[in-house]
């Protein structure tokens, strides 16, 4: 069966051997971050809907799974928001009803959380990982460019409310981009912020590949590290650092049969994710990645243009 909705399994930093299960379309989303690897959103929306049938998505995991590979988690992630996915509670509760013995990771940027169904709908997920990167509104505004009814406030109350009622993990995501929300203002709102969170852990991330945006630059080792002690210092939970700049951690080499196909397609011509994910026939989230490991073992150039981020193989 060829996936439509599946990608991976991927080696990820912060969820180990993890399967993708992508529930809308590309971009579709009610942020659009500066500094996201996909790109600009092209369809800002707070809207919950059923994309794709229920029935495509389920049989898809079925025939993936009948296996029974090794996995650490299944996740729910993707191009756009997936808990726009008007009927993400029944996916759940497919998985966690068929296949318990899989654990189930929700990647969100939480904005939709403040809606007590969504809550419920995602409760049986054994980890939930979503973002907060500002807790000032024009600081929200420039690095996340919300949907216009969204406010960082409501942001940080939708994710209180999600601790309210979840007790499994919560890996809390801060995004930094110097000088934007690394004042000593800026992350004394954010401690306050979190406080009222109270994630399981905190994991400080900064770019790692070209984002939307061309003036977003990655975060230094100076800037991390300032940022993690301040937060170790006044919150009383974990805090790591997940920016590539400061992690060894091994990640396997991009499948060889994969390697050479990008190598062929990139020395032909300059291409986008996008274009890979086509003539491959992989998620864009999956090419993400492989482009990641291929920029940091020097194998491909970046350049930027007017339709957006091509990549190009080093000869």
């Amino acid at each position: 069966m060829k996936y439509k909705h599946l990608f991976g399994p991927v080696h990820s930093r912060r969820l180990g051997y993890s399967l993708g299960v992508d529930l809308v379309p590309f971009k579709y989303c009610p942020l659009s971050c500066v500094y996201c690897e996909v790109q600009i959103t092209d369809h800002l929306t707070l809207e919950r809907r059923e994309f794709f049938p229920l029935e495509e998505i389920t049989a898809e995991l079925v025939d993936f799974l009948k296996t029974k590979p090794e996995l650490d988690y299944i996740t729910f992630s993707g191009a756009g928001e997936p808990t726009l996915y008007s009927r993400i509670g029944e996916i759940v509760r497919f998985v966690k009803g068929e296949y318990p013995e899989y654990k189930l990771a929700l990647l969100t940027n939480g904005t939709l959380l403040n809606d007590a169904a969504l809550r419920q709908e995602i409760l049986p997920c054994d980890l939930i990982l979503p973002s907060l990167d500002a807790c000032h509104q024009q600081t929200f505004r420039i690095i996340n460019q919300p949907h216009p009814a969204l406010t960082a406030e409501g942001l940080v109350e939708a994710l209180t409310l999600l601790r309210e009622d979840y007790k499994g993990l919560i890996w809390l995501e801060v995004f930094i981009i110097a000088g934007v929300n690394d004042s000593e203002d800026e992350m004394a709102c954010l401690c306050r912020a979190i406080e009222r969170i109270r994630p399981d852990l905190v994991q400080i991330n900064s770019l790692d590949r070209p984002g939307a945006e061309a003036w977003v630059k990655a975060a230094g080792d100076e800037v991390l590290t300032k940022v993690l002690n301040y937060f170790s210092a006044r919150l009383d939970m974990p805090v790591e650092i997940i920016a590539k700049a400061q992690q060894e951690i091994a990640v396997p080499p991009v499948p060889e049969d994969i390697e050479a196909t990008i190598a062929a397609t990139l020395k032909r011509r300059p291409s986008t994710a996008e274009d890979l994910s086509v003539t491959l026939g992989l998620h864009i989230n999956e090419i993400s990645k492989y482009l990641r490991q291929l920029n940091s073992e020097h194998k491909i150039s970046v350049r930027r243009e007017q339709r957006g981020i091509f990549y190009s193989w080093k000869q």
